[in-house]
């Protein structure tokens, strides 16, 4: 049976203000009752890092700036030609139930799906490739989505009581494939889910002032990058 999730379409935003939409769709999952797939891009060159990093390494690794801690794990990830999407998911859902690793797994083989729907044929790795500490896209995970040996997407994870916070990038240099075609195929069914039917969905005045909040208390603010 297929599913009913919620499609938020942010555009262009900038960096305090991707990781502050992202934290406050967790924030409100439960009470949105669905599923959340949320396709974003960056005003800015910016490089986001994993919450638990150190701020002075992510400066030693990269000149992009601002430099953003995200609400969820994994390394640092540079947004200057990147795809960025985000996905959360309600506490009751079935992914919740998931281990990281499975839920690691599930989300790339949808993507695997979506770029062999348009040609493109990749692979997830087998084991990890980490060539520096620290930096998601210098070597691989397990289960990082892989094309021509090259890490093509990865993803960092948050799960607590709220729910489920996926944020995923697509760094796609030297594929041939156009964003706005990655998005429609991701769009035509999970491999999990079966056929998923999608409702639009937009921050209400109420989400619009938390995520300023979060803006100006945690993401936009240096005190909080630079905590450790």
């Amino acid at each position: 049976m297929g599913e009913n999730w919620l499609l938020l379409q942010s555009g262009l935003g900038l960096a305090a203000e991707n990781m502050a939409v992202d934290e406050a769709l967790l924030e409100e999952c439960r009470h949105l009752g669905r599923p959340v797939l949320r396709f974003y891009g960056w005003r800015e060159p910016a490089a986001t890092f994993g919450y638990s990093q150190t701020y002075e390494d992510i400066v030693r690794w990269t000149r992009l700036r601002p430099l953003i801690r995200r609400p969820t794990g994994g390394g640092f990830v540079p947004h200057d030609a990147d795809w960025t999407y985000s996905l959360v998911f309600p506490p009751s859902h079935a992914w919740c139930g998931w281990e990281a690793v499975v839920s690691y797994c599930r989300i790339h083989e949808w993507l695997q799906r979506s770029f062999k729907a348009l040609g493109a044929e990749t692979t997830l790795s087998a084991c990890c490739e980490k060539a520096l500490p620290g930096q998601c896209f210098v070597g691989a995970e397990l289960h990082d989505l892989l094309q021509d040996g090259r890490k093509l997407a990865g993803a960092a994870q948050r799960r607590n009581r709220l729910g489920l916070l996926v944020q995923g990038s697509v760094q796609p240099a030297g594929t041939p494939i156009g964003r706005a075609d990655w998005e429609r195929a991701m769009l035509a069914g999970s491999p999990i889910f079966g056929e998923i039917t999608w409702s639009e969905f937009s921050l209400d005045d109420r989400l619009r002032k938390r995520v300023a909040e979060l803006v100006r208390e945690k993401f936009g603010n240096p005190a909080y990058n630079q905590k450790r």
